[in-house]
């Protein structure tokens, strides 16, 4: 793996642990939009859980390259959705934020293949 792509793995990582870190420790700059988007509470848990997964996955996938391809997979699908989600709720203008953490996801998937 190139220092590249190690180092945008590793922000990748970060950014999904902090994602999802801010969703389990409900971050208000995180819930209120998840809120106003109209995503169930009930969810909010699995969705911090599924990013930290995530992270996890891309740190594991130096040590074991699949896990972190599927783990990048899995951040840019979930992130797609997000994209997904903000659009339905008509918050254009949220756009952006989803995409910012798609991307080094993204970035990672490509650099390491």
């Amino acid at each position: 793996m190139s220092t590249t792509a190690t180092v945008v793995t590793a922000v990748a990582a970060f950014m999904a642990a902090f994602s999802g870190a801010s969703v389990l420790f409900r971050a208000k700059f995180v819930v209120e939009p998840l809120a106003a988007y109209g995503v169930p509470r009930a969810w909010w848990n699995g969705l911090g859980v599924l990013k930290l997964a995530g992270a996890a996955g891309l740190v594991a996938g130096f040590w074991v390259p699949v896990v972190g391809t599927l783990a990048a997979v899995g951040l840019v699908v979930y992130f797609a959705g997000a994209v997904i989600t903000v659009v339905r709720a008509k918050a254009y203008g949220h756009v952006p934020f989803p995409l910012i953490y798609m991307a080094p996801a993204a970035a990672a998937l490509v650099l390491v293949r």
